[in-house]
Parts: structure tokens; C-alpha cells; sequence
């Protein structure tokens, strides 16, 4: 009677092994999305693959790497610290400093915008958001002579804010994201229920505290993905940067990094492939510092 009992539980689920599916089944059902990643995985890490292995190069061209990994020497990464004509060191500082800098004060910046249209009702305030949103449609190319022109002319008055001050290419930053960021974070503040706001009041709190103590730990998702991508797109941007800073000293790594590869004569692929690889380091380091709080300001705010 036991052995009986035992042979019909068997086949119970959470009892024994579940049958397998058939192959087609199978790849009709999950297999093909597992080839399909398995092939963007691929196609991915290639271009990754390849900028490594021609930094291993010494060769210093492109044409010598198709092999991958089949020269390895560190000899360009040390050659990037001993070059005096390209200080990649002070670039690498540089854009650490003003990457951060800008993120920063874009998060600020941009929280204290949204909190004002998401919270106050003001005149003006629905015609603030339109422009928000039409100003962006415009490239920022187009402002490139009038950014230039307005450096000059402030650096005859405040040499420190300047043409060739990495301040100045700060606030040039932080002028042209904050239209964006502030009508993103807009959405998300909108999600903070405005009881929490009323509650606060009531304790006697001002805007100022309820910003500063209340609100902005619970946006913090909202906040890394902001600065995370303030951070990205100001140590990869270029034409500002070599347009305002003029000194090497003080160019980030977007305008040097151009330099190993600019001259016709005298290309250095492995060079400029090491010194894209360290530049990686930074946004990554950034990432996985910031990446339990991104997947929420991602996500959340989409349903209310």
C-alpha cells in the first residue's frame, strides 16, 4: 500500500523530476531568447575586446590588432604618464574634477527647478515647462559661435570665468542640461504624494527643509540617474571642450585623447586605445557605485 502511495506521489509536482521538454518546444519558447542575447552579448563585447587588445599592441596602428591578444605589452600605458607634450595624467584629473563638479551642481540645480514646478503654483509656471521642452529641440551646435563670442567677452571682465577656464566650461554645462534633467526630474516629483509635503507644513516646516530633509532622499533614484549621466556625457563631450579650454594643462581627456590620433604623420593607436581603456575606469567605478539606486529611477514613477 506504501510502495503504491509512493509510486502515484511521484509524479506530483515538488516530488520528483519534472519531465524535459522537447527541443523545439523549448527553443519556441525561451531557447531562441537565449541565442538572441547570447548573440548581443557578442556583438557587444567585440568592440570592447578589440580597443584592449590594440592598447596591448606596441605597434601603435589598428591594422596590426586584427590578431586579437596576439602581441601584450604594458608599454603604452606607461608611456601615457611619461609624455610631457601630453600631460594625460592632468587630463585625467581634469575631467575627474570637472565630471563631478558638473554632475553635482546639475543634480542641485535641476531638484531645485523641479521641486519648484512640481510643489509651487506660480504665475508663469505652465509657459516655464513648455520652454523647458522646446528649448531642448534645438541642437546645441548652434550655439556654438554665440558660446564662444560670450566667453571671450566675459573673460575681459572676469579672467576666472573665461575663455580658457575649465569654470567656465562648468557653468557652460551646467547651463545646457538643465532644461532636460529639470523636466525629468518634474516627473518623478510628481510621483512624491504632496501629503507628505502637508504633513511637514503642519509640523512647521518651510519649503526649505521639506526640500532638503524630506524630499530628496526620497528621489535619490532620480538623482544618481541624473548625475550618472551628467557625469557620462561631460567626460565624452568634445567640441566645448576644445573649444573653450586652449591650455593642454587643462583639456580633458576627450580633447587629448584626440591629440595621439590627430596628426597624419605620427598616429599612435595603441596610445590613444590605452588611454580610452583607463578612461572607461570612470563612468564604470560611477556605475557600480550608483547602480542599486538606478534600476529604481529607472523604473519607478512609470505606474502611479
Amino acid at each position: 500500500m506504501s510502495s503504491s502511495s509512493a509510486r502515484r506521489g511521484a509524479g506530483t509536482r515538488g516530488e520528483g523530476p519534472l519531465p524535459r521538454r522537447p527541443f523545439k518546444r523549448y527553443f519556441r519558447e525561451t531557447g531562441w531568447r537565449h541565442l538572441v542575447g547570447i548573440v548581443v552579448t557578442i556583438f557587444a563585447m567585440f568592440p570592447l575586446l578589440y580597443v584592449f587588445s590594440a592598447s596591448l599592441n606596441p605597434g601603435g596602428t589598428l591594422l596590426t590588432a586584427n590578431s586579437l591578444f596576439s602581441n601584450v605589452s604594458f608599454e603604452s600605458y606607461a608611456d601615457l604618464f611619461g609624455s610631457s607634450t601630453h600631460p594625460y595624467g592632468a587630463w585625467f584629473v581634469n575631467t575627474l574634477v570637472i565630471g563631478l563638479v558638473t554632475a553635482a551642481g546639475t543634480v542641485i540645480l535641476g531638484a531645485l527647478a523641479a521641486y519648484a514646478f512640481s510643489r509651487m503654483r506660480f504665475t508663469g509656471r505652465r509657459f516655464g515647462l513648455t520652454t523647458l521642452l522646446v528649448v531642448q529641440m534645438f541642437p546645441q551646435m548652434l550655439a556654438m559661435v554665440a558660446i564662444f563670442l560670450l566667453m571671450v567677452q566675459i573673460g575681459d571682465i572676469f579672467p576666472a570665468i573665461g575663455l580658457n577656464t575649465q569654470i567656465g566650461l562648468i557653468m557652460v554645462y551646467l547651463g545646457g542640461a538643465l532644461g532636460v534633467n529639470t523636466y525629468l526630474m518634474y516627473g518623478f516629483f510628481n510621483t512624491i504624494p504632496a501629503s507628505i509635503d502637508e504633513a511637514a507644513k503642519i509640523d512647521g516646516a518651510g519649503h526649505a527643509r521639506i526640500f532638503f530633509t524630506i524630499i530628496l532622499r526620497l528621489v535619490a533614484p532620480i538623482l544618481a540617474v541624473v548625475g550618472l549621466l551628467s557625469f557620462i556625457g561631460t567626460s565624452s563631450e568634445f567640441v566645448l571642450a576644445s573649444i573653450i579650454l586652449i591650455d593642454p594643462d587643462k583639456q580633458t581627456l576627450a580633447v587629448g585623447l584626440y591629440k595621439f590620433i590627430s596628426d597624419e604623420f605620427s598616429k599612435n593607436w595603441s596610445l590613444f586605445a590605452a588611454g580610452a581603456v583607463l578612461a572607461a575606469l570612470l563612468p564604470v567605478a560611477l556605475f557600480l557605485a550608483l547602480q542599486r539606486y538606478i534600476v529604481g529611477g529607472l523604473t519607478a514613477g512609470s505606474v502611479k
